[in-house]
């Protein structure tokens, strides 16, 4: 198993070359104990703080909201930080799964995998926020048609993609797009920033939010 500069084993490259979502949910499960220590405080992961920070400009507090891919819960933990109480967590990880659930900030977490039917109402939720989801073997642009179904029309959508994957595998048009429908609006897409910028060859990312039409 490949191993980063420090010594520890490169999830990191496990999952951004997993080629179906079985095979990403099993990286996900192999990584989930040691997840937030590597990418948090190894790597310096910052797009949850960024993420956080760009949505808590455009959601109030009382949303009730749903974290799509929520993993081991980081992004869930800074929103309650925030004041937000109404949380809902979707993950394909039963392993990142229970890292949520023992931070104790969801109302509700569920098993699910972006790309796919979701097991929500239409119009269920005022806003979503999805960090480090929309990367390298991750997933795709259809995953928006979902996200934007059950988020209510004025509610919104935001989320971390970085900046190459948004150029090379089809979301530039594919939020192009989305906006030509009358689907959504763009509200916010924030500055370059670097994603773990203590990892070696990090890329850049963006958050952007848009609303939902």
């Amino acid at each position: 198993m490949p191993q980063d500069s420090e010594g520890y084993i490169n999830y990191v490259q496990r999952v951004y070359e997993s080629q179906s979502n079985d095979e990403l949910a099993s990286n996900y499960d192999a990584w989930a104990d040691t997840y937030d220590r590597d990418t948090i405080d190894n790597w310096g992961r910052q797009d949850p703080d960024v993420g956080v920070e760009v949505f808590a400009k455009h959601v109030d507090a009382d949303a009730r909201m749903l974290d799509a891919g929520a993993g081991t819960g980081i992004v869930g933990k800074l929103l309650a930080d925030k004041g937000y109480r109404h949380i809902v967590g979707m993950d394909l990880s039963d392993g990142m799964l229970e890292q949520a659930r023992s931070k104790e900030v969801y109302e509700d977490l569920r098993q699910m995998a972006l790309g796919e039917h979701l097991d929500f109402a239409t119009d269920e939720f005022d806003a979503v926020i999805s960090i480090g989801v929309f990367t390298q073997g991750h997933a795709r642009p259809s995953s928006f048609d979902e996200l934007i179904r059950v988020v209510r029309p004025g509610g919104m959508i935001a989320f971390g993609l970085r900046t190459d994957v948004f150029e090379d595998e089809g979301f530039k048009e594919k939020q192009s797009d989305l906006e030509t429908e009358g689907k959504w609006k763009l509200i916010e897409r924030s500055e370059d920033f670097l994603g773990m910028p203590k990892r070696q060859l990090d890329k850049y990312n963006n958050i952007w939010v848009y609303e939902v039409l």
